[in-house]
């Protein structure tokens, strides 16, 4: 259909203002119950605000998000990454709806459909520009191109039309804007209420300016904290507890997190291993260079890469760079062997024909089925005459039950394929090659095509390939030896202490990974670790794990629980906080000493005979925390004691800053040039910034909402 080429056109486009949505899903009306409490409890994704979300309802906005994804970027399928980005959107968009839309609730914000229909009117909303419904002189939304759409949507329905499986998949995308807005609306309407709470007046726009554009000249003198040695300062418990109840709000937790302590052995090819696949490689490539038909050879090889058949775009090996980095610079012919060490594969490369060819075809086509080839093939040869001889496209088409529209072809439709059968090859190479306003008649085996290339563009380098890639991997011999030595090293180290001493001497190393939390999707990025994962939140502190095979099949683990860290408050003598608290009390010691010997001074020359390092600093404001280049630091502190210091004036007392103290005397001070107080437009600003610093409002939202999230049960 015509809507599909449109909206095809604009994936990367589409993709890009879905995700600008304030919140991309509304939430569901309400969830089904499950039958009986444990088979309930059994079906639990999480909780939001006392809520039970089901993974069902879950799975089905996956589902929803992702066929959106795959019908834009014209993919069939996305990669492990991918769909673990999707389903952590969802699940903090499904979180931020759910807060929201409970605090629009309490304060009576709702959209409306009239709303609703007043955005579609007005056709302005960045999401509606990337719909199939956008007017192609104005390039605008047409409201009416969208009315007309889900009229012909209700009638296909009713008259089960053949149409509407493509319809369809376009009235669900719709379905999925129109959530988008909806939420979107919501979302504004919150803001804009949160932000006429938040205002500004003509005095604080007054200072603001003054914050702003004063700026001060000071010669400074700088004493770094790295002038004392950290041997020289003592610290003790009652230091680092003090600091702690002082920065305590910094220590907060959300969600529980788990340390632990692993041994990952990967297992790799060996040198025998690696001979075996030269050899196979270096036969493939002779086979590979005399074929008549790669297809088999490709078939038969175990390649990473499909053989299509078809000319392609070096963008069709964008999967492969080391492919897509060589294939355009080829000619004609069959490659060595040869080795890329950052994917661990071989790879031959037979190039069987270059061009320059379309990127992009319009064309237009009627479809012949009958009950033999020779009746298609008669069928056909009988419109092709009619069209030869002056009659109308379109109207033959429709007699075949068929629009005959105009539609768009292009290279990412198929350069992706993961298969290409023989008609598909054919038909791809007619649309590429065929001549413009001419017709073709095709044979296929499921009946004939009449098809006429109307415009062709974007004409780029296009290659027909064979390529075989294929991994240097591993026999299972040598898996095999692998697991029982790792196998053997579990089954004699059954506590934490014995797996930290005898690693080594087994030829393992023992790592450490922090603040695990059930958001994550693998263990030490360790694809295939959902086991392991639940095993890890369901154990008590010094556990080992059993021994898990993981990764893509080459991967052993153990796991040892080292640390749980509840959600709340981290403790004082936790060994990250405790870490932090010992920078912070020894930069306050640091600085009492130096403050100390700072103490009385009252001019530069003074300071300097202390051993302060001196130097001129320009264009200090208030809003703007000024750079020492003499500590390498930003400190916000000293323009705040300059702002407050008159013109020829030593500063009153030393300065505390990040990574020094600091005594100053200030040179002069004067408006920035040209600065001139346009009050209105001050207050405006001001009441922007007030804004942006209430701006996490949902965090804290998300906070009281007691969210639990068990996605690592299920995904």
């Amino acid at each position: 259909m015509a809507a599909l080429g449109k909206i095809r056109s604009k994936g990367g486009l589409l993709v890009t203002a879905i995700g600008l949505a304030l919140f991309a899903f509304l939430a569901e009306e309400g969830f089904r119950s499950c039958n009986g409490i444990k088979g309930e409890a059994r079906q639990q994704i999480g909780e939001i605000l006392g809520e039970k979300i089901s993974v069902q309802d879950y799975q089905k906005l996956i589902d929803e998000y992702q066929s959106a994804i795959k019908f834009t970027m014209q993919r069939d399928n996305l990669s492990e990454e991918e769909l673990n980005q999707v389903k952590d959107q969802v699940w903090q968009q499904l979180v931020s709806n759910r807060v929201l839309q409970a605090d629009a609730e309490k304060v009576g914000l709702t959209v409306t459909e009239q709303e609703i229909q007043n955005v579609l009117n007005d056709g302005t909303n960045p999401m509606l520009a990337q719909t199939p419904f956008v007017n192609q002189q104005t390039g605008r939304f047409d409201v009416n191109a969208l009315k007309q759409f889900l009229d012909g949507y209700s009638k296909a329905k009713s008259e089960k039309s053949p149409q509407l499986d493509q319809m369809q998949t376009v009235y669900d995308y719709w379905l999925f804007i129109e959530k988008n807005l909806r939420t979107q609306l919501l979302g504004q309407k919150y803001q804009a209420l949160l932000a006429s709470c938040v205002l500004s007046n003509k005095a604080e726009a007054k200072m603001a300016f003054k914050d702003n554009n004063e700026e001060s000249q000071v010669q400074l003198a700088s004493l770094s904290y790295s002038s004392v040695k950290d041997a020289d300062i003592k610290i003790t418990d009652a230091d680092l507890k003090a600091k702690y109840d002082e920065l305590k709000p910094a220590f907060r937790q959300n969600v529980e997190t788990r340390d632990i302590k692993f041994v990952d052995y990967q297992i790799k090819a060996s040198t025998a291993d690696r001979n075996a696949v030269v050899k196979e490689m270096n036969g493939l490539q002779k086979q590979l260079a005399a074929a008549a038909d790669p297809a088999m050879v490709i078939s038969k090889s175990g390649s990473e890469i499909p053989y299509l058949g078809v000319p392609v775009s070096s963008k069709a090996y964008r999967q492969y760079p080391d492919i897509a980095s060589r294939i355009d610079s080829l000619a004609v012919g069959t490659t060595g062997v040869t080795e890329n060490k950052q994917d661990n594969t071989l790879n031959i490369i037979r190039v069987l024909s270059k061009a320059q060819l379309p990127d992009s075809v319009q064309f237009r086509q009627i479809q012949v089925a009958a009950n033999t080839p020779d009746e298609a093939r008669a069928k056909a040869d009988s419109i092709q005459k009619a069209l030869a001889g002056g009659a109308d496209f379109e109207a033959l088409a429709k007699r075949y039950g068929q629009t005959g529209e105009k539609v768009w072809f292009t290279g990412q439709q198929y350069e992706s394929a993961p298969t290409m059968s023989q008609d598909n090859r054919t038909y791809i190479n007619a649309l590429l090659n065929g001549d413009v306003n001419a017709t073709q008649n095709i044979a296929l085996a499921q009946g004939n095509v009449i098809l006429q290339v109307l415009d062709k563009k974007a004409m780029t380098a296009k290659t027909t390939a064979a390529v075989i890639k294929k991994v240097i991997d591993f026999s299972k011999a040598t898996r095999s030896v692998a697991y029982n030595k790792f196998s053997e090293f579990v089954a004699k180290n059954t506590t934490a202490d014995d797996i930290e001493k005898n690693a080594s001497k087994s030829g393992y190393r023992v790592q450490s990974l922090n603040d695990i939390s059930t958001a994550e999707h693998y263990v030490a990025g360790i694809h295939g670790t959902r086991d392991a994962l639940k095993w890890l939140f369901d154990a008590k502190q010094g556990d080992v794990s059993p021994l898990y095979e993981c990764g893509d099949n080459d991967h052993l683990l153990v796991i040892v629980l080292n640390a749980i860290h509840p959600q709340g408050f981290r403790a004082w003598d936790d060994a990250q906080v405790k870490e932090i608290l010992k920078r912070e009390v020894m930069k306050d010691k640091k600085a009492e000493l130096l403050m100390a010997k700072l103490k009385g001074v009252s001019s530069i020359a003074a300071a300097r005979a202390k051993g302060a390092k001196v130097s001129t600093v320009n264009q200090i404001t208030f809003a703007s925390p000024a750079f020492v280049q003499a500590t390498g630091a930003v400190e916000p502190a000293l323009s705040g004691a300059v702002a407050a210091t008159a013109a020829g004036k030593f500063s009153k007392a030393p300065v505390k800053g990040n990574a020094g103290v600091y005594v100053f005397q200030v040179v002069k001070k004067a408006m920035r040039a040209g600065s001139k107080c346009n009050e209105l437009m001050v207050m405006q600003q001001t009441a922007q910034q007030n804004m942006q610093m209430v701006g996490n409002f949902m965090q804290d939202l998300i906070l009281k909402a007691n969210v639990v999230d068990n996605r690592y049960l299920f995904f």
